[in-house]
């Protein structure tokens, strides 16, 4: 599709300024790190994964979400196109199997060392914030890419039912990863069908059970279906650490350290 970059760019725009306005008026956390370092180092991280998503996009093989989409419709090739589900059914089913699909990733990220090892990456930042939905590396993001890919093949999944799913999965990032103080009646609603911040802020807590819980991104009902949900972090939201006990320097804050994490094996901070 000719302008789904620029729809990407507009709702991540869109949706990164109004959490970060968010986060101004309604902090729910204190943040007492240098606020510019974290920012600078994770907006830069995102920014080098958005540049090889690009990138892969321009190949002439279908290794992007969408472009995978658009082959298989193509070709004719997937389940959706053997049993021809009305338009609006097959876009909510599609929408369910992908975020089910995410939800399977992020635990195998956990799970799999070598997996872990890139994904650490994302949670090591000692702080959670907006920023923090884009701070995966790139690897992380090229292999998360591919899997789609699988997936998206498999299922014959139309083209707009990808590309909603892609910028809602970009959306509800930000919006789950922002430092918000949501009402607490709002927050008890909206976390029985999508992941709140309250509900994913559990998932970066340091303590090792806390960490091993909520990874839906999209919809909270996989949690609770497979026992990997926590309502409420031990120690509180407020006074809760955030990060992984291996790093608690200043050092997550830095680019260089964060994107040559992987790469080594010492847990120096």
């Amino acid at each position: 599709m000719e302008d789904e970059g620029l729809y990407r760019f507009l709702f991540f725009a869109g949706i990164f300024l109004l959490m970060g306005f968010a986060e101004l008026i309604v902090p729910k956390r204190l943040n007492g790190q240098r606020k510019f370092d974290r920012w600078l180092t994770n907006i830069s991280i995102g920014g080098i994964d958005s540049f090889l998503i690009r990138l892969l996009g321009f190949v002439s093989i279908p290794i992007v979400a969408v472009g995978a989409a658009l082959f298989a419709e193509d070709v004719g090739f997937g389940l959706f196109h053997l049993i021809q589900l009305p338009g609006w059914l097959e876009v909510i089913v599609a929408f369910v199997i992908l975020d089910f699909a995410i939800y399977l990733q992020h635990v195998a990220s956990h799970k799999i060392p070598i997996l872990w090892n890139v994904h650490q990456v994302h949670h090591s930042d000692t702080h959670i914030d907006v920023t923090t939905a884009v701070r995966f590396h790139p690897i992380e993001i090229g292999l998360s890419m591919l899997y789609k890919v699988i997936w998206v093949f498999v299922f014959g999944i139309d083209v707009f039912a990808v590309l909603l799913f892609e910028i809602s999965l970009n959306g509800f990032a930000m919006f789950n990863h922002a430092n918000v103080a949501l009402p607490k009646g709002l927050d008890r609603i909206l976390r029985l069908i999508i992941v709140t911040p309250d509900m994913h802020r559990v998932h970066h807590s340091i303590k090792t059970n806390e960490t091993d819980s909520n990874y839906g991104f999209n919809l909270a009902i996989w949690d609770r279906m497979f026992k990997t949900y926590i309502p409420q972090p031990k120690d509180g939201h407020t006074k809760m650490l955030i990060g992984l006990s291996s790093y608690r320097g200043a050092n997550p804050s830095k680019f260089l350290w964060s994107i040559s994490l992987p790469f080594r094996n010492n847990k120096d901070d």
